[in-house]
């Protein structure tokens, strides 16, 4: 019964509107090329066809040195620009306009010249950040946590393949040695990859991610066909194997936000427990949700239920491995 309930989650996430345009986070990158002269990268998420209003204010101490550059690049707007800041940033107070009246986060990386880095989250409640010379042990913490936290729950693909693995899985006890051995296999490859021991292009990580959805989906159909598959009866190999795959792409978003050179180890243990949470939030949201709905009973409706949403399931990743083959 729990796994049928399990349904209604997927149901209601693929009937819910979206709103991710809206809770994307925006990225600011400012790199000091020459003593005093920064080249700065903003990337604002698109609502729509509009651009959402959030604007950089820097020292007054900096001026433009290039104009600025505006491009759109999948679904974000992209402008790049280098100002001179004759005091320097360091002690110096960075905000951003209309951040407040959004629903999005910003990421805010600071790249000094002489090697050191800084990354903080920033949100409509603290729009903005006065840069000290040296980024603390805890805000490195709170940042790639909540980094973490928020890739995994943003990421859909991921999300999807997890939910995939609770319709198979039948025990508690059975789920928990699955979701260990998913959490390891990712924690392996992520830190890997991250730290330069293992290179693996992103393009074909994102298509195999794709592809592992798929799997799962059809050992599902095959399950409801009376063939119990490798997933069925070694649930934990199967998310063993592809975890493995999975944390390629987790090393790859993290690639993109970038790690304090300071504090590379830190950054990388609290991003890799921000999805841990992240996940155990996601995974204990559905069982909950489960449990709540075990005295409803409509076996039928369900049935219908589990077939429509399993080939949407199917449907979808087929879509996402032919999309990202495609860009080969």
């Amino acid at each position: 019964m729990i796994r049928k309930l399990l349904l209604l989650f997927i149901f209601l996430y693929f009937t819910v509107p979206s709103q991710a345009d809206e809770v994307r986070p925006a990225y600011l990158e400012v790199k000091e090329n020459q003593e005093k002269i920064f080249s700065l990268l903003l990337k604002v998420p698109a609502k729509g066809n509009k651009k959402l209003n959030i604007q950089a204010i820097l020292p007054k101490s900096c001026t433009h040195i290039t104009p600025v550059s505006t491009h759109i690049v999948n679904s974000a707007y992209l402008e790049r620009w280098s100002v001179k800041c004759e005091n320097g940033l360091v002690g110096e107070s960075l905000s951003f306009k209309g951040l407040n009246r959004t629903n999005t986060d910003l990421l805010l990386r600071l790249e000094f010249k002489n090697g050191t880095s800084q990354s903080v989250l920033l949100t409509p409640v603290k729009t903005s950040y006065q840069i000290p010379k040296e980024a603390s042990s805890l805000q490195v913490v709170k940042t790639y946590t909540w980094l973490g936290i928020t890739h995994i729950l943003l990421g859909f693909d991921h999300l999807l393949f997890v939910f995939a693995l609770l319709l198979i899985v039948k025990s508690m006890r059975r789920l928990l040695w699955t979701i260990t051995a998913f959490t390891l296999a990712h924690s392996i490859t992520m830190a890997g990859a991250t730290l330069g021991f293992v290179n693996v292009p992103q393009q074909p990580v994102e298509a195999m991610i794709a592809l592992s959805i798929l799997f799962l989906a059809m050992e599902i159909i095959h399950e409801k066909q009376g063939k119990v598959g490798l997933t069925s009866r070694y649930p934990w190999l199967i998310a063993f194997i592809f975890g493995l795959l999975h944390g390629f792409g987790f090393a790859g978003a993290l690639a993109e936000i970038g790690l304090p050179q300071q504090a590379i180890t830190l950054a990388l243990v609290f991003f890799n427990i921000g999805v841990e949470l992240g996940q155990l939030m996601f995974v204990a949201s559905v069982v909950l949700i489960a449990f709540m709905l075990k005295r409803l009973n409509h076996p039928t409706l369900f049935q219908k239920v589990e077939t429509v949403i399993v080939y949407a399931i199917g449907g979808l990743s087929s879509f996402w491995f032919i999309e990202r083959l495609s860009v080969f």
